[in-house]
């Protein structure tokens, strides 16, 4: 284990006016699904072997019945900001149309809770989980959806926005587009590379006119979350692969954001699954509307080389369909890794904010996601999970380091607050500050928790 630097260290490293925060998403914790209209989860969590252990959104982590115990939870963490997101099937459960005055009316005590704590909410409009409505009528690919998007932000800015005044569109829409529609691992559970390409650019269409609708709302802040992360080769043969991964991780978004639309080097590489005959000149000008922040998730770099041996005796072949039309090449990660088998690299995050920061200069960022996973265990009713405190020392020094080289971070928001569904991986991987028990639901902070509410509290 890396050593650890004191709360007290670390806390004066950052600028005073620095918020700490911690993270969630609704899907992964809220549970009560029968209160709500069906998600695009709830449906690829039916399919045999989608999700790992075969967990579904019940109880999750019952958090639509434990609100104020877990918003006490945030308190006893004294971050200045708690990031959530909004389920869409729970707000507006036809898709399109009115809002639901019981799922609205969550989200409504949840912000008045954190307000009243002193706690800044920064609302996700978009964390995956999509209406099985919508979906079944043709999802991010239907022509209408940046409406329907922009309309479902206007309501969440008209019954929100007096009281949050940070707001991003999505979250992560690689993940949307590569892992549910190439990979198809996550939901919808589609594999054609081709489609994945052309939802990745109807999000970014669709995120331009929900931050117009946002604004026109009154929300002083929209912004949008990216997982952006460095890509590294030190094998001069596959720079060819590192640099086609990185523009279909990176600089698709990046560019889109600032107005340089999709460059012909992107689509130069990817002729073979699409021809791009659906970017045209306003939804290119859609995507680049003006955004006041961008959240930058980040867990791991990407290391790229030519494939081992026994990857080629496998066929490789996931890398290929996560990165469509990549150029032969293998992901290898270096140890150490966390139990989701990611390599632990926190200079990976300062590199990150700086290569962010260069290619969209002068905007605000956030760290809206980082964090580990790591299998806790429960003794004598704690949890001692001093890897994950190493982990969160080391990328909490490496966002210090990018401030001190000029780089705009405004903020750190640790995943999450607590152990909950972590998509296709069920319950089989723990993120969490909180242990949560999977049948009694009871929570217990665990020793990182403690230590990240040190350096939160800015004790010194």
């Amino acid at each position: 284990m890396a050593s650890t630097e004191s709360p007290q260290t670390i806390r004066g490293s950052f600028p005073d006016d620095f918020t700490f925060g911690v993270a969630t998403s609704s899907w992964q914790i809220e549970g009560s699904s029968a209160t709500r209209a069906e998600s695009i989860w709830d449906r690829f969590a039916k399919i045999p072997g989608a999700i790992v252990d075969g967990s579904s959104a019940d109880p999750a982590c019952d958090h639509l019945n434990r609100v104020e115990e877990d918003v006490d939870l945030i308190g006893q963490l004294g971050v200045g900001a708690y990031r959530f997101s909004v389920s869409w099937p729970r707000f507006m459960p036809g898709g399109t149309g009115a809002a639901s005055r019981s799922g609205a009316g969550f989200y409504d005590r949840l912000i008045d809770l954190l307000l009243e704590r002193g706690i800044q909410p920064l609302l996700t409009a978009y964390h995956w989980d999509l209406p099985q409505s919508l979906q079944e009528s043709g999802g991010w690919l239907h022509p209408d959806m940046p409406h329907w998007f922009a309309d479902y932000c206007q309501a969440l800015g008209e019954r929100y926005g007096d009281r949050v005044s940070h707001i991003a569109t999505l979250n992560e829409p690689w993940v949307s587009a590569f892992l549910g529609y190439a990979a198809g691992i996550h939901a919808p559970g589609v594999v054609n590379a081709g489609q994945a390409l052309e939802v990745a650019y109807r999000l970014m269409v669709a995120s331009g006119h929900g931050v117009s609708a946002l604004r026109n709302a009154g929300v002083g802040n929209p912004g949008i979350v990216l997982n952006l992360t460095t890509v590294r080769s030190e094998d001069p043969r596959a720079e060819k692969a590192r640099d086609h991964i990185d523009r279909l991780q990176n600089t698709l978004f990046t560019d889109l954001l600032a107005g340089r639309g999709v460059s012909d080097e992107v689509r130069r590489s990817t002729d073979i699954l699409t021809d791009w005959s659906f970017v045209t000149d306003e939804g290119v000008e859609a995507a680049a509307t003006p955004i006041s922040w961008l959240g930058v998730n980040y867990y791991t770099p990407i290391r790229v080389a030519l494939p081992r041996e026994s990857d080629q005796t496998a066929g490789v072949g996931q890398d290929t369909v996560v990165y469509p039309a990549c150029p032969p090449a293998s992901l290898q990660p270096r140890g150490p890794l966390t139990t989701m088998g990611w390599e632990v690299d926190p200079k990976g995050l300062r590199d990150t904010l700086v290569e962010t920061a260069a290619a969209l200069p002068g905007l605000p960022l956030w760290v809206t996601e980082n964090g580990a996973a790591y299998a806790d265990r429960v003794l004598d009713g704690d949890v001692y999970d001093p890897d994950r405190i190493s982990y969160l020392s080391g990328h909490l020094a490496a966002a210090a380091e990018a401030i001190d080289e000029g780089v705009p971070l405004q903020g750190y928001c640790a995943w999450s607050l607590m152990d909950n569904l972590e998509w296709a991986e069920g319950r089989t991987q723990t993120f969490g500050l909180v242990h949560v028990d999977p049948e009694t639901m009871q929570r217990i902070p665990k020793a990182s928790f403690h230590f990240y509410a040190d350096i939160a509290k800015g004790e010194r």
